[in-house]
């Protein structure tokens, strides 16, 4: 599984398919989740809006499975 680094508080399933080059635009995203089957959590997902956050894993047939990774997780300001 790779960890796919973001710097956000989340992404969405189709800028994480653009990000993965699965697509080469977002504007196919909506095609890709039609064709394949993608699972988030191990549940199908077919919204190219559903966000991602840290912790959550995706598998994309074909591509892979990323696991999404905050990089300021744990350095939020508490105050």
């Amino acid at each position: 599984m790779e960890e796919l680094e973001i710097n956000t508080e989340f992404v969405t399933l189709g800028q994480l398919l653009k990000m993965t080059n699965a697509i080469s635009s977002g504007g196919m995203a909506k095609w890709f989740l039609e064709e394949y089957t993608v699972y988030v959590n191990g549940e199908e997902e077919r919204r190219r809006g559903k966000k991602l956050r840290h912790g959550d894993i995706v598998n994309v047939p074909e591509i892979g499975k990323f696991k999404i990774k905050d990089l300021f997780m744990g350095q939020k300001d508490v105050h």
